[in-house]
C-alpha cells in the first residue's frame, strides 16, 4: 500500500510516499527558516503564505522521487492538528482535494501520533537495512518534545480492526506552559544566538560549564509527570537582565545583522565564557528535567521501552543522557533519525497506514484543529 503523506502543521511544508508503513519511497521537506529567522520565531500568517507557495511543488517532487504518479498512490494521509490553523488548512484542503479528484481513501492524522510513528518507522527502516538494532516493540513510554509540544504518553497496541485503534495512547504528562523547544528558542533569542535556537544552544553548550549556574528543579504540584519550562526561561532572563551579559547580547545582535550566516566558530568568538556557561547550564537543566520525568514514568509503569521523538530529540545531550540512563537501568531507548525527528510527512504517511488498516476513513467534513488531544484517557 502506497500512502501519500502531507504535513503542514507549522513552518515545514512536507510530502512523502511510504510503502506499507515501513519503507520510505520519498520524503520532501520545504523549510521556512529563512522566512522567519529575522523575527526570531514563526509568524503564522507568513507560514500560511509559504505553505500555499510550496505545497504543490513539494507533492510533485515527492512523487517524482518515488517514481509514481498521483493516481498510483493507494491513499492519502494528512495532518489535521494540532498546529497553526492557517498552516494546517493549506495541507488539509490540498489533501482532501486530491482524495476527491483521484477517488482515493483519505485519513486524518494527529501530528503527535505522527511523531510517535516516526520512531517505529525508523526502527523498521533500520532493521530492513540489516542494522543490528532491537525491535521498537510496545508498550512504550514516549516523550514527544519539540518547539510546540512536550508530552509524555503510554503507547500500547491493540487488535487492528474497524472497531479498535491500531495504537492506543494514554497521556501521562504534558507541559503546563512553554514547550521545551520553545524555551530553547526564546533563550537563544534573548542571547541573540540565532533561529532556530535549539541547534545553536546544543553546539555552543559544548564550550561552557554546565554546572556554572544551578537552576534547580521544579517540583510539580498535582501530576509529577507534567513539565514546566517558563520558570527556567525566566531564570535565564534574570541572569542576563541588567548585566554585562545583556550588553554583550545586544552587541551580538548588531553583529549578526552584518552577516548572512555566521559559522559556529565565529559565533562562539562573540560569546564570553560567562555566556557559554549560562547556555550550558540552561541546556543541562532542561535536559535533566526531560530525562528524569520520562524515566520516572517508565519505572512507575514497569515499561522497558522508551521512545523519544520530536525536534528536540536531535539534541546531543538529550540523546547522551537517555542512552546512559537507559543503559544503566536496563531499558531500551529508541530515537528517530534527525530527518524523522523534525516535522516531516513520512511519519504522517506511516501513521496513516495503520489507521487505514484499521478501517478508518475521513470524509469531506475533515477539518483542522489548532488544539487536538491525542490521548484516549487522561492520567
Amino acid at each position: 500500500m502506497l500512502v501519500l503523506g502531507i504535513e503542514s502543521s507549522c513552518d515545514e511544508t512536507a510530502a512523502a510516499v511510504v510503502a506499507n508503513g515501513e519503507r520510505i519511497c520519498a520524503s520532501v521537506v520545504a523549510s521556512q527558516i529563512l522566512t522567519h529567522e529575522k523575527y526570531g520565531g514563526v509568524v503564522p500568517e507568513l507560514a500560511s503564505r509559504e505553505h500555499l507557495r510550496a505545497i504543490e511543488p513539494v507533492v510533485d517532487e515527492a512523487c517524482q522521487q518515488a517514481e509514481v504518479k498521483l493516481r498510483d498512490v493507494d491513499a492519502i494521509a494528512v495532518t489535521e492538528g494540532p498546529g497553526l490553523i492557517g498552516s494546517l488548512l493549506v495541507g488539509l484542503v490540498y489533501g482532501k482535494t486530491l482524495a476527491l479528484s483521484l477517488d482515493k481513501p483519505l485519513v486524518g492524522v494527529n501530528h503527535l501520533e505522527g511523531h510517535i510513528h516516526a520512531v517505529v518507522l525508523q526502527n523498521k527502516t533500520d532493521r530492513a537495512a540489516g542494522k543490528v538494532v532491537a525491535e521498537a516493540s510496545l508498550p512504550a513510554v514516549t516523550l514527544v518534545v519539540s518547539g510546540g509540544h512536550t508530552s509524555l504518553f503510554h503507547v500500547a497496541s491493540s487488535a487492528m480492526n474497524a472497531e479498535q485503534k491500531p495504537f492506543h495512547y494514554r497521556q501521562l504528562g504534558r507541559t503546563r506552559d512553554d514547550a521545551a523547544g520553545e524555551a530553547f528558542d526564546k533563550v537563544a533569542k534573548l542571547l541573540a544566538l540565532g533561529y532556530p535556537g535549539g541547534p545553536f544552544i546544543d553546539k555552543l553548550s559544548r564550550y561552557g560549564n554546565p554546572h556554572a549556574v544551578d537552576f534547580g528543579r521544579i517540583n510539580m504540584r498535582g501530576n509529577p509527570l507534567d513539565f514546566s519550562f517558563s520558570g527556567l526561561k525566566t531564570a535565564v532572563l534574570y541572569q542576563v537582565r541588567g548585566t554585562e551579559l545583556a550588553r554583550e547580547a545586544e552587541a551580538r545582535r548588531t553583529w549578526r545583522r552584518t552577516l548572512d550566516k555566521p559559522a559556529l566558530d565565529e559565533l562562539r568568538g562573540q560569546c564570553s565564557q560567562s555566556t557559554l556557561d549560562l547556555i550550558a547550564s540552561f541546556q543541562r537543566a532542561a535536559v535533566q528535567d526531560l530525562v528524569e520525568r520520562t524515566l520516572a514514568a517508565a519505572e512507575g509503569l514497569h515499561v522497558d521501552n522508551v521512545f523519544v521523538t520530536g525536534g528536540v530529540a536531535c539534541n546531543s545531550l538529550l540523546r547522551e543522557q537517555f542512552v546512559d540512563r537507559c543503559g544503566r537501568e536496563g531499558r531500551q531507548i529508541f530515537f528517530p533519525s534527525p530527518a524523522l525527528s523534525t516535522d516531516n510527512a513520512a511519519m504522517i504517511a506511516a501513521a496513516g497506514y495503520y489507521k487505514l488498516l484499521a478501517g478508518q476513513r475521513a470524509g469531506v467534513s475533515l477539518t483542522a484543529h489548532a488544539s487536538f488531544p491525542l490521548d484516549v484517557e487522561q492520567n
